[in-house]
């Protein structure tokens, strides 16, 4: 089975093509990486800018792959996402178990959420469920009860970037088969075995924008979005040093660091400044400008969760940074320093193949759209079920089920 997944970020758009193996394994056989100009803090603002970065993305890595794809799993940024959680209640039969007819029930009004009009749905993913006021379970079917509850984060994205971006998509001549969260695709890449039995903040910090996601026990429980990254430690470099920003992206990405101690005290950097002349500046100075801008982010990214859901110190057991703004030399230690928390940088778990292409933070949210997209139904599988469906009616429904297999075909 091969899926692939389209992580079309404000600086880079990245395709990961994987195929899940006899034994379950997901094989990474694809990757590739295009220089995205198209976006501005996750949205897309040049749908043909976009469209063809997509484009040249899919083609490296159906290149290394030596396989055509024609539908991906496509990953949604941008501050347009809005997260909350809702509750859902469901009453049960006396004297009935819960059935999963029940739990959809709850879920479904949990899922009614007054979000405003030009948002759509993108996730509901239920979080926990409380029977007769017993809280703690995963999964109630077949308990006995008289009040289902359930807890459900929901996830809603901007229905005109949603809109942009399947254009965009679509142009590069693919289907979407699934839009998904950054936030959630990002913890999926990311999270360790081990982590999915603790409370772990992940943090993936984009071009444009950062991701947060607060996982308990491998379930999302908090996302939200911060309209600050990577670009904005180039932007400052750039306005400070006054100097063009592909200038500053290249010095930053080869001697940048969250510490003038971690830089080269004997280093003196040659820059390109505008004008075409030369400057120079010692390597310390640059890690006194970039620092900065790291506190903000990670200052802005805990201050979003203790509003939510409480003091992280105590809400969290770890911290897992990701996308390539994690790449910055000496960026988990000054989260450690301010957070208190032990704190790794995420690279893509429990995969096998082309390992040493995607172990990388910046490929941790494509991996995950990949693994989210193993979890899909196939079309051959929605086909079988349907047709299941069809030959598991009631008699006394089979009138009524070819009338309305009618009125489908028709309309």
């Amino acid at each position: 089975m091969i899926i692939a997944g389209l992580d079309v970020g404000t600086s880079k758009v990245t395709t990961v093509i994987g195929e899940i193996s006899p034994d379950g394994v997901l094989d990474i056989i694809g990757e590739g990486t295009a220089p995205s100009q198209g976006l501005k803090r996750g949205v897309v603002v040049n749908l043909e800018r976009t469209t063809e970065a997509i484009r040249q993305s899919l083609h490296q890595a159906e290149r290394v792959a030596g396989v055509r794809v024609e539908r991906v799993v496509v990953g949604v940024g941008g501050n347009h996402l809005k997260g909350v959680t809702s509750h859902g209640l469901a009453a049960i039969r006396r004297g009935h178990s819960i059935a999963q007819a029940d739990v959809d029930r709850a879920i479904e009004q949990a899922k009614a959420y007054p979000f405003d009009a030009e948002l759509e749905l993108l996730h509901a993913l239920p979080l926990e469920f409380k029977v007769d006021g017993q809280e703690g379970i995963r999964d109630p079917v077949g308990m006995a009860g008289v009040r289902l509850e359930v807890d459900v984060h929901l996830i809603a994205a901007g229905r005109g970037p949603l809109a942009n971006l399947r254009r965009a998509v679509e142009g590069a001549g693919l289907e979407v088969e699934a839009l998904v969260a950054q936030p959630l695709a990002s913890g999926l890449g990311a999270l360790s075995p081990e982590e999915e039995h603790m409370s772990v903040l992940v943090l993936d910090v984009g071009g444009g924008t950062t991701d947060i996601a607060l996982f308990r026990e491998g379930r999302l429980a908090f996302s939200a979005v911060l309209p600050l990254g990577g670009d904005h430690v180039t932007q400052d470099i750039a306005q400070l040093l006054r100097i063009p920003f592909e200038e500053a992206e290249r010095v930053k990405r080869k001697y940048g660091a969250a510490f003038p101690e971690l830089a080269d005290p004997e280093l003196v950097l040659e820059i390109n400044q505008e004008g075409g002349s030369l400057g120079e500046v010692p390597a310390p100075e640059l890690a006194r400008i970039i620092r900065p801008r790291l506190r903000e982010i990670l200052h802005l990214s805990r201050q979003a969760v203790d509003e939510a859901v409480g003091p992280l110190e105590i809400r969290v057991n770890r911290v897992v940074l990701t996308g390539g703004g994690a790449l910055l030399r000496g960026f988990d230690l000054l989260a450690r320093q301010q957070y208190g928390l032990p704190v790794r940088l995420g690279k893509p778990q429990g995969v096998s193949g082309l390992t040493d292409v995607v172990a990388t933070p910046a490929h941790a949210t494509a991996v995950g759209l990949v693994r989210y997209g193993s979890t899909l139904p196939r079309e051959e599988e929605r086909r079988g079920r349907a047709r299941e469906k069809r030959e598991e009616a009631p008699k006394g429904e089979g009138l009524w089920a070819k009338i309305k297999e009618i009125l489908n075909n028709l309309f």
